[in-house]
Parts: structure tokens; sequence; C-alpha cells
């Protein structure tokens, strides 16, 4: 018996502006909007045949270092232009060492991720 991911459940403020952000980073659309049984509003984005990210309202702010992020590589062009593109759309670089492949960035509401260079699919 194994267990397979489903979703990321990212905490934030704003659902339907994170929700944006991250289906132009990712190229997802919103698969659908929801309720709990409490009234709070999540956004669910995805991809066919890809796990989704399902954006769940919270009050409290983000205050110290995810424990968890993703590692995003570019489908096309460089890591640099990946940068570029992501900070376009609202991301800010956090760390970028030369000594390291990966380049640091929060999206819209703090959260971290990394970008790598390009890899080979398969």
């Amino acid at each position: 018996m194994r267990s397979r991911i489903l979703a990321v459940a990212v905490d934030c403020h704003d659902t339907e502006a994170l929700a944006r952000f991250w289906s132009a980073a990712l190229g997802y659309e919103v698969v659908k909007r929801w309720q709990d049984g409490k009234g709070a509003e999540y956004v669910d984005i995805g991809s066919d045949g890809q796990w989704q990210m399902v954006f769940q309202p919270v009050g409290e702010d983000k205050v110290v270092k995810n424990r968890l992020h993703l590692d995003l590589v570019p489908v096309e062009g460089s890591q640099a232009d990946e940068v570029t593109r992501l900070t376009e759309l609202g991301a800010r670089v956090l760390s970028d060492d030369p000594e390291l492949p990966w380049v640091v960035l929060a999206d819209p509401e703090g959260n971290e991720f990394c970008v790598l260079p390009p890899r080979e699919e398969g």
C-alpha cells in the first residue's frame, strides 16, 4: 500500500491573487473554487496529469522559513530567464549565491521556492 500526492496546500491571505501567481508560474488553470463547512473559500489549480495546488485562507502571517518548498526548473530558456519571468509576475529574489546551483525566491505572500537550471526530461 502507498500514498500519492494529490495536492500541495498553501496557506495565504489572498487565495485568488496567489492562485493567479502560481497559475501563471506553472501554466496551470483554476480547477475549482470551493468553501469548507465554515465558509472559508479555497482555490484549486492544476493541469492534466499533474498534482494540484490548493490555496487556503489563513489569518496569521508567515513568520519563519518554509519547512517544505518547491523546486522549479524552466521548461524553456535559462535559469536567469525564468527568474526574470517569475519576478515580473510578482516573486522576489531572496538569495542568489553563485556557489549554489539554485536561486531562492519568494512568492507574493513570502513562501520560498527555488529555481534550478534546466534539466533533461525523463
